[in-house]
């Protein structure tokens, strides 16, 4: 999507503000101005970590809902219910960091070789499961393309072979990331 530099601050400044206020009672907080990228509809998801650590990961795929919303939606989700985890305490707020992906359209993907490790996430759809694993998890796990393909398919519930199967329906897709402590473009 190419968000300026203004419009990643924005996305950050609506996760946190949306977290601290949900876990402290608060009514939601106006928002700052939007510009047009904000207002679109767009898939989107909000990772929390504490350090290293994940803490939470929740997100939407399509674009079902304009962008500033789906990341306040996204961030109150995953502190609070992400199934893996704990809600977040009012405690932990200071130690987590935030980082917002905003992803591109959905594109088939035809064979592996056309998934770049660090460039592009992954989507599966198969047997009424679906799984999706962000650009920078493959990085960070240094994983192959063929172990990301594999890991995606066991996020998903399935067998670690699933992506193979004739009927699985595989989606690459590129993000516009940021984190409280910097960017990183996954762009094709």
């Amino acid at each position: 999507m190419n968000l300026t530099t203004d419009e990643k601050q924005t996305l950050l400044f609506i996760a946190r503000t949306s977290i601290e206020r949900v876990i402290a009672g608060k009514p939601e907080r106006s928002l700052p101005p939007l510009t047009a990228k904000l207002l679109k509809p767009c898939g989107a998801f909000v990772t929390l970590k504490v350090g290293a650590n994940l803490r939470g990961c929740i997100g939407y795929v399509e674009p079902k809902k304009p962008l500033h919303q789906t990341v306040r939606e996204s961030a109150i989700k995953a502190a609070k219910d992400d199934p893996r985890f704990n809600p977040v305490s009012s405690m932990e707020l200071n130690s987590i960091q935030l980082e917002v992906s905003v992803l591109s359209p959905l594109i088939p993907l035809q064979s592996p070789e056309e998934l770049n490790i660090g460039t592009h996430g992954i989507y599966i759809i198969y047997n009424g499961n679906r799984g999706l694993l962000l650009p920078q998890v493959a990085t960070e796990m240094k994983w192959t393309s063929q172990e990301f393909l594999e890991n995606v398919s066991l996020k998903a519930g399935l067998t670690k072979d699933s992506w193979k199967e004739p009927q699985a329906k595989l989606f690459m897709f590129t993000t516009d990331t940021v984190t409280e402590f910097g960017t990183f473009n996954a762009v094709l």
